[in-house]
């Protein structure tokens, strides 16, 4: 297993750290993990191309994590129509919706879409290509998922948990991927210490969290339970027995020097086992020592 982090940072614009987004190589398939700004990218700078792509699993909708979603859609779409698969997505309701208003014939990309397909011009770059006429307009297999489901893939399963971030007003998820390398579990956007969070990453070999603030920083309680803190995860982490946790989601003043290093050598108070500082394009593998470990 393969993880990759595109996007180590928040909906605060930044040339270092882009918003949201994972790419996960687990047997034949590639795996994305949410698509915020930014996070396609540097999914170029990996080394990938949006055709590479068979799955994609959003946590929620803030635009954080779904805005290069469409982008993902459509250059996949572009350049793979007749060749590769549909997309196959899984996220929480109302991603079904979402997608249709984004890609249908009258949702926000529908004349673009109308055109390729329609127009002569695009039909003579289609061929030109290698695309065989008539050309199909991209329709992504869309599953929405609850906390519980399981979906089944050639050399892995995951499972939907929930995470704690902006119940009621939108679903907010996590996810568990399973394989013969190991456990990896990507909390999405979660705060506080979430329970379902632990259950989610029980004995995991790697926790991919949210570290948005450092604990003591939060105005109000909700904006701790909401957004996760290190003190916070480290109580996770030491609970649900993972053996290394990677930190990601982090506000710019995380990024001053030493800030970082302080609140692993703290976390660490709490929990003793690997604890990386995520940074965009850093690659990662299970059950390795890793050289960008801070201890």
């Amino acid at each position: 297993m393969k993880i990759t982090l595109l996007g180590t940072g928040t909906p605060a614009p930044s040339l270092t750290r882009q918003s949201s987004g994972y790419i996960i190589e687990v047997g034949d398939d590639k795996i994305v993990m949410d698509h915020g700004p930014g996070a396609a990218h540097r999914l170029l700078e990996a080394g990938y191309h949006p055709t590479d792509v068979t799955h994609c699993f959003l946590s929620h909708m803030h635009y954080d994590h779904i805005i290069d979603y469409p982008r993902l859609v459509l250059q996949r779409w572009d350049l793979g129509a007749g060749k590769i698969p549909e997309l196959n997505v899984y996220g929480p309701q109302p991603i079904a919706q979402i997608t249709e208003k984004l890609f249908g014939p009258d949702g926000v990309y529908g004349l673009d879409i109308e055109s390729r397909v329609s127009h002569q011009a695009s039909i003579d770059v289609f061929v030109s290509r290698g695309g065989v006429t008539p050309r199909a307009k991209p329709q992504p297999i869309v599953q929405e998922v609850v906390p519980g489901d399981v979906i089944q893939g050639k050399d892995w399963n995951i499972t939907v948990g929930e995470a704690d971030h902006f119940q009621p007003i939108m679903d907010c998820l996590g996810y568990r991927l399973e394989s013969d390398a190991g456990v990896l579990v990507y909390s999405g956007d979660s705060g506080g210490v979430a329970e379902t969070m632990i259950d989610l990453a029980k004995d995991a070999d790697m926790l991919i969290h949210m570290c948005h603030f450092a604990t003591g920083m939060e105005p109000t309680p909700a904006y701790r339970k909401a957004a996760g803190s290190h003190m916070d995860i480290a109580e996770i982490s030491k609970r649900a027995n993972v053996k290394t946790v990677v930190l990601t989601h982090f506000i710019h003043l995380l990024d001053n020097p030493g800030v970082l290093e302080q609140l692993v050598g703290e976390m660490k108070t709490v929990f003793d086992g690997n604890i990386i500082v995520g940074r965009d394009l850093m690659t990662l593998s299970l059950n390795v020592e890793f050289p960008h470990r801070v201890d």
